[in-house]
């Protein structure tokens, strides 16, 4: 299983994901799961991955070779000229990995999915943040809808729906996603350290900031120690119910 975030804010994107993988409890590894390409002054793209690992490397190594290989390099993430046929280059990719699979003799497409989250940026256009689906369609973040989850998302949502605010920082969005990231861990054994996390500022075309925070990082143990103090405090400083 993954757990990976990313989100849009006025300033600009936040990307979060976990690293691990696992094909039983006795068989886990650390993967990488975060990847970018940018063009200094003039684009970035980053993708974050969850489902069938040989699929979702499949596809980033898809997508890199178009960006290094003279002749495969159109279409590639460095020459669309919108985030959309970005996506749209994404998404066909992944579903053409996925049917390929199939195709080979496996019957259970299924077993070969993969949800994506692409955000990023080309110039004259504003940042964007998309979900791309197993099928090749995607949807679009929006001021309704201004974060996208995939892999294993029902324990941090709560924490993301009540602290969200697309005026925060990005030292508060990053310590907002920490908090989601800590509640995921806590609660599935699927989802593990190291974590990665990326912060991009709107009109740089790079990124602004990349880090990835191992399990004895001092920053995450203090929030995931705070945050249960915190939590624990408030909840018995509530009203008792009359039993």
């Amino acid at each position: 299983m993954t757990y990976c975030v990313g989100m849009r804010l006025n300033k600009g994107l936040v990307f979060m994901s976990d690293t691990r993988t696992n094909a039983g409890v006795d068989n886990v590894a650390t993967v990488r799961k975060m990847f970018t390409w940018h063009k200094p002054g003039e684009r970035m793209i980053t993708l974050m991955t969850a489902g069938n690992l040989a699929t979702t490397q499949s596809v980033v190594s898809i997508l890199d070779e178009r960006t290094k290989v003279p002749a495969e390099r159109n279409p590639s993430l460095l020459e669309t000229p919108t985030m959309f046929q970005a996506a749209r280059l994404v998404g066909e990719a992944l579903r053409e990995t996925i049917q390929t699979n199939v195709q080979s003799g496996q019957s259970a497409e299924a077993m070969f999915g993969a949800t994506l989250i692409m955000g990023g940026q080309i110039k004259g256009t504003p940042p964007r943040l998309f979900l791309i689906y197993p099928q090749g369609n995607f949807i679009e973040a929006t001021d309704d809808n201004p974060y996208f989850q995939i892999g294993e998302t029902k324990y941090g949502r709560p924490i993301l729906v009540r602290g969200y605010d697309p005026d925060m920082s990005f030292e508060q969005a990053v310590k907002l996603l920490v908090v989601s990231f800590d509640s995921t861990l806590k609660a599935n054994l699927s989802v593990g350290l190291p974590i990665d996390f990326q912060t991009y500022t709107a009109g740089q075309y790079e990124p602004t900031h990349e880090k990835r925070i191992e399990r004895d990082d001092p920053y995450f143990q203090t929030i995931a120690h705070d945050w249960a103090v915190a939590l624990r405090s408030a909840f018995l400083s509530l009203p008792d119910p009359e039993l």
